[in-house]
């Protein structure tokens, strides 16, 4: 099966996209205009939390497919994004204790398709991701899920933090993976549990971290000291399983 983005140009196209209440992942702007539509868009892209990068226009024509981008293109998500309270739901639809993942700063994203391929077959119920400094579900996410994105909901919020705790009035317990915390064999990983991953350059956010109730290591026996963020999502998850099975 075909992934693809949709991409939307020009400026009442992109105003309609975002007042339709449309996902969209990525918006390039046209560096330098600051006309009435421009404005409209970007207190838009403000609403939606959407990220918004400023390019020249010679970018924008190489990423133009009609020629006519007006200054502005924008990338809408290759799927659509669930509610925290679907994901939830899942969980009670399988009677099963809730295990979600949730992502910071995971801007690569083929290790996001590969942590959602992992979350499907570890039977997460569901993965979280922010809005801000963070891949969406992109046409490289889902060829990279290999199909895992149309069986695993994922949700895109505001606040990584607040959510956590939104969710620990729910039942949940918080494990973060980071290499000085304590060794993932002396945790209890049962029950309702959020595993949250991050990048393998800048880990978790502190203020993220801090919420975590546990705080997991993976043990390293080599000579790095790091693995890929979706290889440690993997190994923390299988042990979550492991200790559900138990």
């Amino acid at each position: 099966m075909g992934y693809r983005e949709f991409v939307i140009e020009g400026r009442n196209t992109v105003i309609e996209a975002f007042r339709s209440g449309k996902p969209i992942d990525r918006l390039f702007l046209q560096d330098g205009v600051q006309d009435g539509p421009i404005q409209t868009i970007k207190r838009e892209a403000r609403k939606q939390d959407t990220m918004i990068r400023f390019v020249a226009k010679e970018r924008l024509d190489q990423l133009s497919e009609t020629g006519k981008h007006q200054g502005v293109i924008a990338y809408t998500a290759a799927y659509e994004y669930v509610d925290v309270a679907d994901i939830l739901a899942a969980a009670r639809s399988k009677n099963e204790p809730p295990f979600i993942i949730l992502l910071d700063n995971i801007e690569d994203p083929h290790n996001l398709g590969a942590i959602i391929r992992t979350a499907n077959v570890a039977g997460a119920h569901g993965v979280i991701i922010p809005k801000n400094r963070a891949a969406g579900l992109t046409a490289t996410v889902a060829r990279t899920s290999a199909g895992a994105l149309n069986y695993t909901p994922v949700a895109k919020v505001t606040n990584l933090g607040k959510t956590i705790e939104e969710l620990k009035k729910e039942g949940l317990w918080f494990v973060c993976a980071d290499m000085n915390g304590t060794t993932m064999y002396q945790l209890d990983l049962t029950g309702p549990i959020g595993l949250v991953v991050g990048s393998e350059g800048e880990g978790v956010g502190r203020l993220v971290r801090e919420k975590c109730d546990f705080i997991a290591s993976i043990p390293m026996k080599g000579d790095i000291d790091s693995l890929n963020a979706s290889v440690a999502a993997g190994v923390l998850a299988y042990e979550i399983v492991r200790q559900r099975m138990q």
